[in-house]
This record gives structure tokens, sequence and C-alpha cells, in this order.
């Protein structure tokens, strides 16, 4: 068996001694991002709260660096993990500068006092998330978004080994989820700090993890690089998508395509058609594309919301077969709408299905 530095073996979780999920066997190399991902309810933050000992294991062992986290006191897991969860703080009389500052509470001494070390790092950790005009202000009067910010800084200033965070993108505007995630990016692949998070935006969680846990029924789903776990079929089988479809391409959720015989023909490649295709799609018109290669941006999503795409294998020169029925498309649809498509030696006889267009009477730009 591997060393793995964080080691979930054969972990069981849940409330009151009932497990939720079973048999958990997931190993964390030192420095990796590994988010979880998954519907609502499926128990992501259950999860959490065991590895971080908010919650009684119902069964296996947590392994952090060759140490089982049960046998860790308090204070020696406190220097070691910062947590960042979901719940509301609503602590007393606290400005956004003392809650950062208890993240070095594990270093002082017994009369909690901080030293002027401390106070540098309070301070440094704060500029980190963009917070330092908000160090004086009441915690609790402050938005959720910036919230999100200060515990954070308060995780920063902690100096953890592990971060384990809770939905830390909720309710941040997409400047501050792209710092934020740059920011985990940073303290994982610079310091080596081991990043365990739940995201919503499985998008955003392709583009910065290592690892991915899908969280479904009783157990793990699937477990593994992102590349392994974001296809269509894994996606659409852990949301139960029947009202759209994952993009793996794009990263992105699309909504249905518009259904019917096609009423207008898209002439479109080197992403020129992705415009027409979503506006045709929100206007509820649907619609045929090509011709398209198999490799060209556009095709990746006309595939997803175009009814019927004529494709043809990259580098070839458009064939008679993928020519006529091109032209058989265009003969059945109300219009034509030229997108503009640059024209090279391989797809030259675009120009061609461009002049049947403007002969059919059909053609628009």
């Amino acid at each position: 068996m591997n060393e793995y530095y964080f080691h979930l073996d054969h972990l069981t979780v849940g409330y009151d001694k009932k497990p939720l999920i079973k048999d958990i066997c997931i190993g964390i190399e030192k420095g990796e991002i590994v988010t979880l991902i998954g519907p609502n309810g499926s128990g992501k933050s259950t999860i959490l709260k065991s590895i971080t000992r908010q919650l009684k294991l119902v069964g296996g062992n947590v392994e952090f660096d060759g140490k089982n986290l049960h046998e860790l006191s308090f204070r020696e897991l406190s220097t070691k993990m910062a947590v960042v969860l979901t719940e509301r703080m609503k602590p007393e009389l606290m400005t956004c500068h003392d809650i950062v500052a208890t993240g070095r509470y594990p270093y002082t001494g017994r009369l909690g006092m901080l030293t002027r070390e401390d106070e540098e790092k309070v301070e440094k950790a704060m500029r980190a998330v963009h917070a330092e005009e908000l160090g004086g202000r009441d915690f609790n009067a402050i938005s959720d978004g910036q919230r999100q910010r200060v515990l954070l800084a308060r995780a920063i200033c902690q100096e953890p080994e592990v971060i384990i965070l809770d939905e830390p993108t909720s309710f941040l505007d997409i400047r501050h989820k792209l710092e934020l995630l740059a920011i985990l990016r940073r303290m994982a692949k610079e310091k080596g700090i081991t990043v365990i998070m739940s995201l919503h935006e499985i998008d955003l969680a392709q583009k910065i993890s290592d690892k991915i846990i899908c969280v479904k029924g009783d157990a793990i789903s699937h477990f593994g690089a992102p590349e392994t776990i974001f296809r269509e079929d894994i996606i659409r089988e852990l949301y139960e998508i029947d009202n759209g479809s994952f993009d793996p391409c794009f990263g992105s959720i699309e909504l249905p395509r518009p259904e019917g015989t096609p009423r207008v023909f898209v002439l479109a490649g080197g992403g020129t058609g992705i415009p027409v295709f979503r506006k045709l799609q929100k206007e509820n018109v649907p619609f045929a594309a090509g011709v398209l290669y198999t490799n060209d941006i556009d095709y990746q999503l006309a595939r997803i919301l175009a009814m019927e795409t004529v494709t043809e294998a990259p580098f070839q020169e458009i064939s008679d077969e993928a020519f006529a029925r091109a032209c058989e498309l265009m003969k059945s649809c109300e219009r034509v709408i030229d997108t503009g498509v640059p024209v090279g030696m391989c797809n030259r006889r675009i120009e061609e299905l461009r002049a049947e267009a403007k002969r059919l009477g059909k053609l628009a730009e």
C-alpha cells in the first residue's frame, strides 16, 4: 500500500452511529487539491466534518502524516489543520481582525497574547485575501462573501499543513471566486499545503483539482483525476441530469437542445458558430450545422445543441457525401446563417455551400 500523506482507510461516516457513506478508501498526496462533488444532501459536508473530528466516525480510520487523526491532541491538530465550514459564525463584539487573529492562538502561551510576529502574520493573511479594509469592522456586519474571505484569512494565518473547506466559493462573485481559488492553488503548489474541499461549481472543480471525489448514495461512486471524472456519462449519472447535458470540452452545463425539424442551417467553423448556436437555442429554434470538422471547437457545442451536425474528418477535404447532406438540409430549412467561417484548402467547398444557399434565396449573415 502506498504511504499516503492523508489516508481515508475504510472510512464510514454518518450520524448517531448510523452509516450514511460506507467504506471510503482514498489516498491523498501532500500538496494535492482534492475536491468533493455531488448533488445536494449526498454527504459531502458529512465527510468533511468527520475528517475534521466534528463528527464521530462510524467506522474506519483517518490517517494524517502516518498518525491516526484521533490520536492527535486538539492543540496539535489545530497547528496542522485549518477548517472553513459553511456554518454561520456569530461571535459577539469581534472585529474581522480579531477573527483572523484566532488563527494564531494555537501558537500562543496560556494567556493567548499575540506577539508582533503574530500580528504581522494576521496582516499578511488579510492582505492575501484582499480583506485589509475589513480589519476594524464588526464581523457580524459584513456580507457573506466578505465573511468567506475573512475566514480564509484565518485559515491562512493558522499556517496549516492541511486546509479543509466546505463550499468556500459560496456567496462570492466571480472575481472573488477566482481570487480565492488562485490563493488555494498557490498554497498547495508553492507551500505544499494539502487542500480538501467541496464545490458546487463543477467547472471550477475541473480546473483547479488534482483529484475528484464523486459522492452519491451510500458510497463514493468515482475517484480520480479530473480528466477521468469529467465525462458526459459520469456527470449525467452523478447528478441524474435529464433536462440538459454536461459538456466536458467547455466544462459547462448546457440546457436542452431545441427539439423538432431543423428550421435553420448554420454554416459554421473555427468558433464562429458558437454565439449563433446559443442565440438559436435561447429562441428555441431547432437547427442543423455544418460542415464541421470533428476537432473543431464549433463541433463540440453543435453536437449537443444542434438537431443534426454534418461532419468531416479533421484535415480532410469536404467529401461529396458531407457536401450533399449539407445541401439537403439547406433546402429543407427556412434559412441559412453564414457565420463567416474562414475558408482554406481543406474546407474550400464551404464557398460552394454559400453559393448554393444564395441561389436558394435563403442566405443570411
